[in-house]
């Protein structure tokens, strides 16, 4: 079987986020065999796809799975499993997904972006929990829960400085929400190219630091559209590889679009 490695929300090689994506002849080997191969590509999602009978309301089943443990939405594994679909030519034009999230639609674009139709995040202002700020490092200016579909803390911080200077304690993070935090400021500088700053730390599903998390934008949009007035914005995800998520929050849906490359393609032999 063929296993690719694709860098996603990014347009050059070694930066955004890498996922692996394997495509499957028809049904989805047992759960015990696509959690060892994603602990062997030991990035921080695999995903798994095989097509669907045509007529549904999906056009190929899509799993996601960390070193750890299955995951209910991922957004950059989607991103990368469409632009594989894409540039393989194994499915043309707009692809929708059977997840455990529902049906997800990704359109690739001429222009080498790809739009993912993502369910928006409800947000639910909460009470920081108790060892927030030592724990993560910073006082938090505002806490939201976003809901059971992605399940993090969304914390506000002072500035974009904040973010970009945070070490949290990560033993002691995974205690305080379902999958883990996601810190995000107000650019300091807009004319840079972007709104605002995020960090994402997900101990609990073994990953300390994300490095591009589409899940986390469909919280994100919501909360700076209403900050910040509009309905498209930019996100740099500032960690050490980076990457760029523009948003477009569409009410209950949220559109993510990013772009995505292929660093590795080789055989899978066990």
């Amino acid at each position: 079987m063929r296993m690719r490695i694709v860098d996603a929300f990014t347009d050059r090689p070694f930066a955004g986020n890498p996922a692996g994506v394997l495509l499957l002849d028809d049904v989805f080997p047992d759960d015990d065999w696509l959690q060892k191969v994603a602990m062997e590509v030991n990035h921080a999602e695999t995903a798994f796809a095989h097509r669907l009978p045509g007529g549904g309301e999906a056009d190929w089943a899509l799993r996601w799975f960390t070193p750890l443990a299955e995951v209910a939405m991922c957004g950059h594994a989607t991103l990368a499993t469409a632009h594989v679909l894409s540039s393989t030519g194994a499915h043309e034009g707009p692809v929708r997904f059977a997840t455990r999230s529902g049906v997800l639609t990704a359109t690739p674009g001429t222009d080498g972006w790809i739009t993912l139709d993502f369910p928006t995040a409800p947000l639910t202002p909460v009470e920081p929990p108790a060892g927030l700020a030592r724990v993560l490092g910073a006082e938090p200016a505002a806490v939201y829960d976003t809901g059971p579909q992605v399940g993090d803390l969304l914390v506000e911080l002072a500035d974009e400085k904040t973010v970009l200077s945070l070490s949290p304690d990560l033993r002691s993070l995974g205690a305080l929400s379902t999958r883990g935090v996601i810190a995000t400021a107000r650019a300091a500088d807009p004319a840079l190219g972007y709104d605002f700053v995020s960090r994402c730390f997900f101990p609990n599903i073994g990953i300390d630091e994300d490095p591009v998390t589409g899940s986390a934008h469909t919280a994100l949009a919501p909360h700076w559209s209403a900050r910040l007035g509009r309905d498209t914005l930019t996100g740099l995800q500032a960690s050490r590889r980076t990457g760029v998520v523009r948003t477009e929050l569409r009410g209950a849906r949220t559109l993510l679009f990013g772009r995505a490359v292929t660093v590795i393609d080789g055989e899978l032999l066990a």
